[in-house]
């Protein structure tokens, strides 16, 4: 879980130290749960425009609560999904834990940076590519050919709007979480890219440029909330699902690690959306 806050794929392969085959699958399907490198800088945008309050020193501490707030919800939400999925799909008797302390040897400095470069970033970095480069040929394709006098982006916006909508978002934000599956780090500049009706991915400039569209388009405190409930749970990207293919070796369970955080966040999103509408 703690690799995972730095990349769920890394998460997934430290899992490989996990004896227990049943406990090692739980482990890999629940990995994404934390936030990533990918998520954080949503999850920090979304905590300063909308809900980081005071000036200098308060600012920054208001935001590291608001921030502890979130990453304890996900770390919840891993050992809840651990719980439901170790009573369901996976039952079993949980193994003994045995910590045995290796012998001690010289570190082998350069085999060290060589595995680790060679058998992890490498490999990781070349699923990424596989996932990446298709999908950068899809948004630009949707951005820039039009039906009418739409693109195709917002065609596909409009189509996804009602189930946007009851989750608390809108079409935009939903199409761009579908899109931004090869990387995380490119749902922003999706959501900007078809709010601006531009043709290339691209940033607001500042935090408060980017309040200011966002508010324009109908964002409230209430749509902020909903979107960092999907930020923390929804499916793996591209990368963490080729890992899990690979260390499961089956489809059926990369599947489940891609079905289970996303039932989590609409479920979470839905019924936020309706105590919103019910209590506001």
């Amino acid at each position: 879980m703690c690799m995972g806050f730095g990349c769920n794929a890394a998460g997934v392969t430290g899992c490989r130290i996990i004896d227990s085959p049943r406990e090692r699958l739980i482990a890999i399907l629940t990995n994404s749960f934390v936030p990533c490198n990918g998520r954080f800088p949503t999850i920090l945008a979304v905590l300063t425009m909308f809900f980081a309050v005071g000036t200098g020193f308060f600012t920054s501490l208001s935001l590291a609560v608001l921030l502890a707030a979130v990453i304890l919800l996900g770390i919840f939400m891993t050992f809840f999904s651990s719980w439901l999925l170790s009573k369901t799909v996976l039952k079993g008797v949980p193994s003994s834990f045995t910590l045995e302390l290796p012998p001690y040897r010289r570190p082998q400095f350069l085999r060290v940076l060589v595995r680790s470069v060679l058998d992890r970033t490498i490999h990781v970095l070349w699923r990424a590519l596989i996932a990446a480069a298709p999908a950068g040929l899809i948004i630009w394709v949707l951005a820039n050919i039009k039906a009418g006098d739409t693109t195709l982006l917002l065609h596909l916006a409009g189509f996804l709007d009602p189930a946007g909508k009851l989750m608390g978002l809108d079409g935009i934000i939903l199409l761009a979480f579908i899109l931004g599956l090869p990387a995380n780090e490119i749902v922003v500049p999706i959501m900007i890219m078809a709010y601006t009706a531009q043709g290339t991915l691209s940033d607001a400039g500042s935090l408060t440029g980017l309040h200011a569209l966002l508010v324009q388009n109908g964002w409230t405190c209430f749509t902020a909330v909903s979107m960092l409930l999907f930020t923390l749970m929804h499916w793996p990207c591209a990368t963490t699902l080729l890992t899990v293919k690979k260390e499961t070796h089956s489809l059926k369970w990369t599947f489940l690690a891609f079905l289970l955080p996303t039932a989590m966040g609409f479920l979470f999103c839905f019924l936020f959306n309706c105590a919103v509408r019910l209590f506001f």
